[in-house]
Formats: structure tokens, sequence, C-alpha cells
């Protein structure tokens, strides 16, 4: 009894000591046999952590000066692209009300994101089409489209324009903003080479910038090829890039009824009766018998000539049964300018356009229908360019006779050239005129009023239209440069009637008269002795 109470007593201890001895186990199994962790892993590489960080730090810090000006230039694109593609956007979601059948499937723009992806598509299909990875076949070599070259301070050009400069530093703004955009977006390019990690590689300033070259195909878009300096002297980098042209899209469609547009010509005068005789001919054929829509302002200086020239204004007025003109006769000396802005103030009726025209300007009825079209009160004005006739003697002299004016009339470079220079000629509203300040009156004379005038109209808010016309022609006459201009007059007198003469060529073959009849005398006499 004793025993087995002694047993009971005992028994918990033993199971107790039994547990302890089997966690005891179980703990050194687990220490023994669990395989060692990540943190054991990783705690040489942790060591070393600081290391490279400072490491990334430094690459950072380099690639940041490489990065800064691509940067500046990057952010300033994507917010000219923003700014495009937000204005695209709105566009193309009238594009099918606005194009033909096969248009509108080209630039299916049901949403958005499918008119973007057209567009895009679009522009890509144009570098395929313009001559950019492949030459393209030309019939002759006037169909071929030069480039121009340019570097960073100027343009090296085919197409002088009104400058006449083969080279010069871009004067139009629109120049000359493109050809920065077309360098930078260069050098960010090659500031961040594809494919290339963070490997070094030289940072490419504009000042690196060698040459480039670039044309415009009109229909497709602008090419441009620009080289680099290289790592080494020999070493270049060249950049093609390419500017695509969009689709057509149309802007308005409207009727435009000029049929009571009146047109005010206002001719200055001073003697030249015999010139006006000849622009009365020229006025009632075009503008009376064939227009019908005109009236004749005519402001005379001082009385010589004078009865003459009435005389002639009023014959036309009975024989054609025309009375709608103004005589306004100043005694003083002749101003073009002070005449044309009496001629424009005198005018006390509605609202008219003012034709600012010259005795010796022969015009069509077409002309005067394209300075109603290019006109528009307060909003446009129209400078046509007017083809200048070359001195008839000198065209024709090796014909019998010199041809009838109507005959002589012809645009070729043999016989006038684009007076792009003169600015004299031009159509727009009076109200426009009035408005603008109408022309300085201190300047006397020849010349040099009308060019304040354009300016005037560049400076506003109105859109100025400058095109060559087929209509509208200057008719030579020997010019008299006078000792009382001022210099700067009297030069641009001077230029004028060196122009005014005949071409490069024609004039050419009168300087070396004397050695092409040396020449066909000895061909003579040579054929003679054989």
């Amino acid at each position: 009894m004793m025993l087995r109470r002694g047993f009971i007593l005992f028994l918990p201890r033993l199971v107790g000591l039994l547990v302890v001895a089997c966690c005891s186990v179980s703990i050194v199994y687990m220490l023994t046999c669990t395989p060692k962790g990540d943190n054991q892993q990783l705690a040489f590489p942790r060591v070393h952590r600081p290391t490279v960080k400072e490491g990334y730090e430094a690459i950072l810090q380099e690639r940041e000066e490489q990065h800064r000006n691509y940067i500046i230039s990057l952010k300033k694109q994507i917010a000219q692209l923003k700014a495009e593609l937000q204005g695209r956007s709105e566009q193309l979601k009238n594009v099918q009300d606005q194009y033909p059948d096969p248009l509108d499937n080209r630039l299916d723009h049901s949403n958005t994101e499918k008119a973007q992806a057209n567009l895009l598509a679009f522009l890509r299909s144009q570098i395929d089409k313009a001559e950019v990875h492949s030459g393209v076949k030309l019939s002759t070599e006037y169909a071929a489209v030069p480039f121009e070259s340019f570097t960073l301070q100027k343009v090296y050009q085919l197409e002088t324009g009104l400058t006449r400069h083969p080279e010069e530093k871009p004067v139009r703004k629109d120049k000359r903003d493109e050809l920065i955009e077309v360098i930078e977006l260069a050098v960010g390019s090659l500031n961040n080479p594809e494919g290339e990690g963070n490997a070094k590689h030289h940072v490419y300033t504009a000042s690196d910038f060698v040459e480039g070259i670039y044309r415009t195909e009109k229909d497709k878009g602008t090419l441009y090829e620009l080289t680099f300096k290289g790592d080494t002297k020999h070493q270049f980098k060249k950049i093609v890039l390419f500017r695509p042209f969009g689709p057509v899209m149309k802007v308005k469609n409207e009727n435009v009824n000029m049929a009571d547009t009146l047109i005010n010509v206002i001719v200055p005068l001073a003697k030249r009766a015999n010139k006006f005789r000849q622009f009365m001919q020229n006025f009632r054929e075009m503008g009376i018998q064939q227009d019908g829509r005109i009236h004749l302002t005519v402001v005379y200086f001082g009385k010589e000539q004078m009865n003459e020239v009435k005389w002639i204004l009023e014959n036309t007025s009975k024989s054609a049964n025309f009375k709608n003109f103004t005589f306004i006769q100043l005694n003083e000396e002749f101003s073009r300018g002070k005449g044309l802005d009496i001629g424009a103030r005198f005018w006390k009726g509605n609202n008219v356009v003012l034709f600012f025209c010259d005795v010796d300007i022969y015009f069509t009825a077409e002309f005067l229908n394209s300075c109603r079209l290019n006109t528009q009160p307060g909003k446009k004005v129209f400078y046509p360019v007017l083809f200048s006739q070359y001195n008839p003697s000198i065209i024709y002299g090796h014909h019998d006779s010199i041809p009838s004016l109507e005959q002589q009339l012809i645009i070729k470079k043999e016989t006038g050239f684009w007076r792009d220079f003169g600015f004299g000629m031009t159509c727009q509203y009076r109200s426009d005129f009035i408005n603008i300040g109408g022309f300085d009156l201190d300047i006397k004379g020849w010349g040099g009023e009308d060019v304040h005038l354009y300016r005037k109209y560049l400076h506003s808010n109105l859109i100025v239209i400058r095109t060559p016309v087929r209509g509208l022609f200057h008719l030579w006459h020997e010019k008299q440069c006078l000792d009382e201009l001022t210099p700067e007059q009297y030069k641009m007198c001077m230029q004028s009637k060196a122009m005014n003469e005949a071409s490069h060529g024609q004039l050419g073959m009168l300087v070396f008269k004397q050695e092409i009849e040396t020449h066909l005398h000895r061909q003579k006499l040579s054929s003679k002795k054989t």
C-alpha cells in the first residue's frame, strides 16, 4: 500500500522529467538541422551596401550633367507637342465633314485615340513617300529639289528672296526658329543615344555642330541632315531628321459676292500727259468696259500740261459715258505719298477699296477682281508683286519692229522681272488706310513713302497678302534720278534704274558687243578663205 502511494506520487515528476527531456531534444534537433536563414546569407553583402550606393550616386551625378541640356529641350518639345496634339484632336473631330470619301477613310476619327493613331500613321507614311531612304527617278534636271546649307550663323541659299543675298543670317523669324529647333533636337538625340545604357560618352552642345543641309518637298515635308564633330578629328556624327507635313484641312468654305464692291483707283500725277493718255486707254478697256465697278481719282500737281490731262479725262468720260471720276489739283511740288493720301481722304462715300496706282501701270480686269478678293476691312490688305517690263528697244532690238504693247506683256525672264522690291501698288479698304495713319507726308519726291506704309501694315494685326500677280505690269520708261533727292532716295532710284533696262544676259551682250562683232567678222573672213 505504501509502495503504490509512493509510485503515484513519483509518476507526475517522472512525466515532467520526460517532457523536459523531449523539449530539450527538440531544441537541439532544430538548432542542428535547420538550414541557414536569409539573414545569414545576406550578412556579407550588407557590409558592402554603402559602397554600392556611393557608386550609383557617382554615376548619377555624371549623367546629370549630360542630360541637363536634353531635359530642357525635351520639356519644351513636350509642351509644344501637347498644345499641337490638343489642337489637332479638336480639328480631327470635324474632318469627316470637311473631306471627300478617300481622305475620310484615311483619317477616320470615330474616336480621339483612333484619330490620333491615324494621324501618326499618316505622318510616318510621309517619310516613306519623301526622298529620304532612297532616290526618286526624275524626268529632267529641272525636277530636282535642291538642298540649302546652313551653319550656326549663316544660311546659304539658292532662293535669295528680297534681300538678294546668297548667304545671310536668317532674317525671317519662322526660318530662324525652325533651324534652332532642329539643332536643339539633334543635340538632345546625340546626348540620349538609344541602347547604350549608362555608358560614358561625349556630351554634345550646339558648338559641336559643323553644318547642315535641308530641303522641302511641298507635299511631303522637310528633310534635315546635320553633321556634328565626333570623338576624334576625322570622326563625325550625322543626324537625319524629317518634319512631315500633315494632311490638307479645310478651314473655310464661303460664297464671296463682289458685285457691288467698288474700287477707287488713285493716281498721283505731274506732267507726263502722253503717259496718262496711254494709261486711260488701258483704264477704259479694262476698268470701264470689262469691269464696270470702278472710280478714278487723279491728284494733279502743278499746272504744266494740266489742261491736256483734263481734256484726256473729260474726253474719255464723254466717249465711254463714264462719270465716276474725281480731279484734284494742287499747286505744289510733286509728292506721291501726299497725292495718294489726299486722294484717299477726299472720298466721302461708303467704305471703298483703294487701289494706289501709277500712270505707268497696266492692269487687267482679272487683277481688279484679285484686288477685291484679297482685301477685307479690318482683316486683310493686298500688296501684289507686279511684273516689270525691260526696255523694249533692247529686248526687241534685233527685230524689224517692236511688237504692240499687248504682245509685249508676256511673263518671261527675257522680257522682265518680278518687282519684289517695290511696294507702291497696293489695295486696301479706306477704313484700314485711315486707321493705320496714312502716308508719311514729310517724304518729298520719289520713293520711300510706300515702304513706310508697308511697314505700318506689317506692324499691325492685319494680314498682308504679298504675292506675284499675272495681271499687273510696270511699263518701261526712262527713269530720271533728280539731284534734289536725298542720298538714300537717289541710291534707291539708281538701283531701280539699273534693274529696269534688261536682264543680266542682255546687258552682257551690250557690254561685249564689240567682241561679238569682231568674232563674227573673223568668221566671215574665215568662210571666204575656205
